[in-house]
């Protein structure tokens, strides 16, 4: 089938489901994409997020109710209405990641600093496959449900499944949005804990370098990367690349390549034109999509990053590459065939030029129909605005928190920009491990952001495209 009419097809079924939606949420709005001008405060870190919808006062539901009050008290306040809520009881949270149920405890005995006499019970539950969603959905159909709160990625889903259909509420901590500059009435968005980076790494015990990220998609090239069936966040990321300031630093990376190897790649980038003008993309759309199919046709698909940087860090991996996330490298075993001194970050060479990986985050939200409300704001304000609270996840590299001072403080302590620190107190160097941050990372390092809003627009239509690729059988 042809494009255009695929696309004719598209664009009538997404009319009927918007008709069909009518009644439902407004949809969100988004915040300037990465590289726009906007005199509005913008999401902190650099994070695009989507203007959630805000109801009337009216309207607002028992749980929204108690956000809005908490969103202006203290984290001690909001502690003092936690030990109030929950002495005794069990709170359950689910979330794509497994550290929520590192950081209860500490949130525990935070509480108790405040109250001695305060006991709470804990499960924490991490769905495999994508279930999380499904979890969610089903439990948001009960009059008061299991989950408090949920820690959760994938800003596309995000937005259309559980923000837009009011299952899920943000809470916006005080001093986390007195660090960022910004009112909790003020800002826009969705709470990110966190910001964590997928990098391009490559096995440097052969000859072989890239020094362009066209070279991933080059002939003969198969990079490990997670299955974008298995992965979504990793689908989001190819959506992101349509998005007109991603897809310039695509073509000027193109530009940068030698006449023979521009050859190679244009009859590609000349076939996706018609395409990229089908799919309403901009001028570069092209560059876009020739990427992502040649990544996409040429990719080795694995389960999981750890044995994707178990592979890359052992000296036989020999002139291969992968796209994984950075915080792996802390779990390396050093041994005399495994180090992380056998791979390069390649943004991280001088020379290299093009997008070094991609960025996405960790949301925090309370349930609309929580439990335990009070408490669910006040874990999220722990973790959002204390070192102890985020170290959970901040003794990583990679992975960047969403309150200026508490990454400031994470740095001091467990510094990632000299390879980590060891027990004993002695720098460690691996240069791979010496983390830029986010700063670097989302300049000269060219990270792709995800953005929700513009991920949910194009899922759609560059989503049906993707599908209809051939993916690496090898």
């Amino acid at each position: 089938m042809k494009l255009k009419k695929l696309m004719s097809l598209l664009l009538a079924s997404a009319m009927v489901l918007s008709l069909a939606a009518c009644g439902g949420s407004p949809a969100a709005n988004s915040a300037p994409p990465t590289g726009t001008e906007s005199t509005e405060p913008s999401a902190p870190a650099g994070q695009s997020t989507p203007e959630p919808a805000k109801p009337d006062d009216a309207n607002l539901s028992e749980v929204q109710k108690i956000i809005k009050e908490a969103e202006g008290m203290t984290l001690d306040e909001l502690a003092a209405k936690a030990i109030e809520e929950s002495n005794g009881k069990t709170f359950f949270g689910v979330g794509n990641s497994s550290r929520g149920k590192s950081a209860l405890p500490l949130f525990i005995e935070y509480l108790q600093s405040i109250d001695s006499s305060y006991t709470m019970e804990f499960d924490w539950q991490q769905p495999k496959n994508n279930k999380i969603f499904d979890q969610l959905s089903a439990d948001s159909l009960k009059p008061q449900g299991t989950f408090a709160m949920t820690l959760i990625q994938d800003g596309n889903q995000i937005e259309s499944k559980m923000v837009q259909t009011g299952i899920l509420d943000t809470f916006i901590p005080k001093e986390w949005a007195e660090a960022n500059g910004v009112t909790a009435d003020g800002y826009d968005g969705y709470l990110a804990l966190q910001t964590l980076n997928k990098v391009f790494m490559y096995n440097n015990t052969g000859s072989k370098t890239y020094d362009n990220c066209w070279d991933f998609v080059a002939e003969g090239e198969h990079g490990l990367y997670m299955d974008i069936d298995s992965e979504i966040v990793g689908k989001n990321f190819l959506y992101m690349l349509t998005q007109d300031t991603y897809a310039a630093w695509l073509k000027e990376a193109f530009d940068a390549l030698s006449a023979d190897e521009q050859a190679y790649f244009q009859p590609v980038i000349n076939e996706m034109k018609s395409d990229a003008s089908d799919l309403g993309l901009g001028e570069n759309g092209a560059y876009a999509l020739a990427w992502i199919k040649l990544w996409v046709e040429s990719y080795n698909a694995q389960t999981d990053d750890g044995p994707i940087c178990n592979t890359l860090v052992d000296q036989s991996a020999t002139d291969q590459f992968g796209l994984l996330v950075y915080s792996k490298l802390r779990s390396v075993e050093e041994s005399s065939s495994v180090s992380v001194n056998n791979i390069n970050v390649a943004a991280y060479d001088d020379g290299y030029t093009g997008i070094g990986g991609y960025g996405y985050c960790h949301y925090l939200f309370v349930t609309d129909n929580s439990p335990l409300p009070w408490t669910a704001c006040a874990f999220i304000a722990y973790m959002t605005e204390t070192v102890d609270g985020f170290s959970a996840w901040g003794k990583d590299m990679g992975g960047y928190s969403s309150n200026p001072t508490v990454a400031a403080e994470t740095e001091a302590k467990y510094g990632h920009s000299k390879g980590g620190m060891a027990e004993d107190g002695t720098t460690v160097e691996f240069e791979a491990k010496n983390d830029r941050g986010y700063e670097w990372w989302t300049t000269d390092g060219k990270l792709v952001l995800e953005d929700p809003e513009y991920c949910a627009s194009v899922s759609f239509t560059v989503g049906s495209w993707i599908e209809m690729l051939s993916k690496y059988a090898g």
